[in-house]
């Protein structure tokens, strides 16, 4: 009987099913990076907020989070608009359509920085053929972005003199402090703790999207768009630079329960100081901000909170 009642929990808990004390999983983001602290906020804001949730929080990576939601590993999980834009239309990295993913709530920028030491003569994505590149494993976002940008400017990882791709920031930052690697790209908030490390050690300057590489870009996905990190977000820019940009968005299994998704969906809205504490760019965002439709089908509890306050 108990082994009976262990597995009909279990069973609930799979299916997405309320069950007493509902467990969920939550993907959020490699260490190092804003999604992690990001994640643990909204674990304590859930737990607190929906009554019998329990969240267990995971690292992982945009496009990783995605096929793990659409795989059944995970329930919740942060993602980047654009590479959750790619699964929903089965188009690479992802080996088929994802259709059990659904669209939770926009949160905010994400910048796609290519930082250079200043004495590596990279003043250009063109500029980087011959040169060390650390970023991130296989699969992540910004991994893709730099295979997609090297593609674009006539190039692949074999032009590099070496490709790295490390789990965490920290580690990549190490490797361009003690001159292992000249260029780091990476995918996150704006300024970056991780930049921000790296240039109280080295002098580094980012380096500029063009308009050819941003129009290519924009034409295979229009997810992608210009942004501007203002001068003086990092020591020694004086200067703004323009950069691919995506949002950060969370997404959740689209058979998790209506009700829960709704009562996460009003969590976040009504304490979006308490998740910009955490990320700054998150200040001031609004329902409407967090409802506007980015091409991903919205899950039935988010939509319907959103309706509710005249959101969508």
């Amino acid at each position: 009987m108990i082994a009976r009642t262990i597995l009909t929990g279990a069973a609930l808990a799979l299916l997405g099913l309320p069950a007493a004390a509902q467990q969920v999983t939550f993907m959020t983001g490699p260490q190092g990076g804003s999604w992690i602290p990001l994640g643990g906020a909204l674990k304590g804001l859930w737990e607190k907020e929906v009554g019998g949730l329990q969240i267990q929080q995971t690292p992982g990576a945009g496009i990783a989070n995605v096929r793990g939601i659409d795989e059944g590993k995970a329930h919740i999980g942060i993602a980047n608009s654009s590479t959750t834009v790619d699964g929903v239309e089965g188009r690479a990295p992802y080996p088929k359509k994802v259709t059990n993913v659904c669209q939770v709530a926009n949160l905010y920028p994400q910048y796609f920085q290519v930082v250079a030491a200043s004495n590596s003569g990279v003043n250009g994505f063109a500029d980087l053929k011959g040169k060390v590149l650390v970023t991130q494993p296989k699969g992540n976002t910004a991994e893709i972005l730099t295979a997609m940008v090297l593609k674009i400017n006539g190039m692949d990882y074999g032009a590099l003199s070496k490709v790295n791709f490390q789990a965490g920031y920290t580690d990549a930052v190490a490797m361009m402090k003690d001159g292992h690697a000249q260029v780091f790209t990476l995918g996150t908030t704006a300024p970056a703790s991780a930049v921000m490390d790296l240039a109280s050690a080295r002098d580094v300057k980012l380096v500029p999207v063009d308009d050819k590489t941003m129009g290519e870009l924009k034409k295979m996905n229009p997810g992608y768009n210009r942004l501007i990190i203002k001068a003086g977000t990092y020591p020694k820019q004086d200067k703004d630079v323009a950069v691919i940009g995506y949002s950060t968005h969370i997404v959740a299994a689209c058979n998790l329960p209506e009700d829960t998704v709704y009562k996460m969906t009003k969590t976040m809205v009504l304490h979006v100081n308490d998740m910009a504490a955490i990320v700054k760019s998150i200040s001031g965002v609004t329902a409407k901000d967090m409802a506007l439709d980015i091409g991903v089908p919205f899950h039935k509890g988010a939509a319907k909170y959103y309706k509710e306050v005249g959101a969508m």
